[in-house]
């Protein structure tokens, strides 16, 4: 029977793990440049939601402008 070393058995399985990750990772970015994000307008919830916060925290506000900032 052949000697297996325990750090062999370690260096294996982080390949293994880290190529599978790659492809993954490679998978990922396949379908994100496929598929890109559309850039959507505020839905009625999220309106909705807005609004009613901010008439509980400032009663008497009234929400004219919803906009988002990018990073």
């Amino acid at each position: 029977m052949q000697d297996v070393s325990l750090i062999g058995i370690c260096v294996v399985a982080f390949a293994s793990v880290f190529g599978l990750l790659v492809f993954l990772a490679g998978v990922m970015m396949t379908i994100t440049r496929v598929f890109p994000v559309r850039v959507s307008q505020i839905d009625a919830a999220v309106f909705a939601a807005i609004s009613a916060t901010v008439s509980t925290l400032v009663p008497g506000a009234r929400v004219t402008r919803i906009e988002e900032k990018k990073r």
